[in-house]
């Protein structure tokens, strides 16, 4: 491609007025500017939107996955979208080259699938959930990896047109585990990049009240949909054991150990185990699909 046209993605629940509108003058102020911006309504009504910025309502809130999937649909129907890039509606972009070398990115790697962004908050701080890699503490490490980061990302739409879209069942927390495991067994690189820099509050995903639950529910999901079957037993096992040692909460437990056993009864999705030269590509990168 001669130039990289970027789609930005962006899901609220209406609770963020000000952040919204913040994170869209940053992405206006953009040096390479976006061909389409869509703002889904994730179960709301949105407020007024800059003029060029698309707005979709959707009645009830479809999760992270399911709104994302809402503005996927939305940038492919207009046509002239090479990559999605997904942002937090409380994110911004400090630095305006954010999108240029994003574009110049793709453009010299036609098997460049997803790019995840560095994530800091307002005094250069990454939480360590917000680093890509087992045994590093180091954001500012950059390379390829095996997962990315939800808040701000960028996937290829060629991508997506072959391994399809963000799983709607999830709902939210793994989905970006879900969607990197097929982009890597599909022959996708999944890229860490820190010189493209989210802005965002220091937070908590235990914040959510559905968080242990769905955590539990969805990595058996994982496991199911994605892993040869020797390795189910050992992923879930792994993430028992550190889901013990590191729960304090009792009610979290509890809520943790119903969401394992929803994901044992339900089906998240059909079962297309990865090939085992996708798990020796993994564990080359640092992180075998047990942990």
């Amino acid at each position: 491609m001669s130039r990289t046209r970027l789609g930005i993605a962006i899901l609220t629940m209406g609770n963020r007025p000000a952040e919204l509108q913040a994170l869209l003058a940053s992405v206006a102020g953009q040096t390479w500017p976006a061909a389409r911006i869509v703002v889904v309504g994730n179960g709301c009504a949105l407020p007024e939107l800059p003029p060029g910025v698309d707005g979709v309502e959707s009645e009830e809130n479809l999760g992270v996955s399911g709104g994302r999937n809402v503005a996927i649909e939305h940038l492919r129907a207009c046509g002239d979208v090479d990559v999605v890039v997904d942002l937090d509606d409380d994110g911004l972009l400090v630095d305006s080259g954010v999108f240029a070398r994003l574009a110049s990115m793709y453009e010299a790697d036609e098997r460049l699938g997803i790019v995840s962004f560095r994530i800091a908050d307002e005094h250069g701080r990454t939480q360590r959930r917000h680093v890509p890699r087992l045994r590093s503490k180091n954001p500012m490490r950059g390379g390829r990896v095996t997962t990315f980061l939800g808040g701000g990302h960028a996937l290829s739409m060629r991508m997506l047109d072959r391994i399809g879209g963000w799983p709607d069942a999830f709902f939210f927390t793994h989905e970006e585990t879900d969607l990197a495991w097929r982009a890597l067994d599909d022959g996708w690189r999944v890229v860490y990049e820190p010189s493209l820099l989210l802005q965002h509050p220091w937070t908590s995903p235990a914040r959510h009240a559905v968080y242990y639950r769905m955590t539990a529910r969805n990595r058996v999901w994982l496991a199911k949909r994605h892993l040869p079957a020797p390795l189910v037993p050992v992923y879930l096992g792994v993430w028992t054991a550190l889901t013990l040692v590191r729960t304090r909460s009792w009610s979290g437990l509890r809520a943790w150990a119903g969401g394992f056993a929803e994901g044992v009864r339900a089906s998240g999705g059909a079962r297309r185990p990865m090939r085992w030269a996708t798990v020796a590509r993994m564990t080359r990168l640092g992180r075998p699909p047990v942990i």
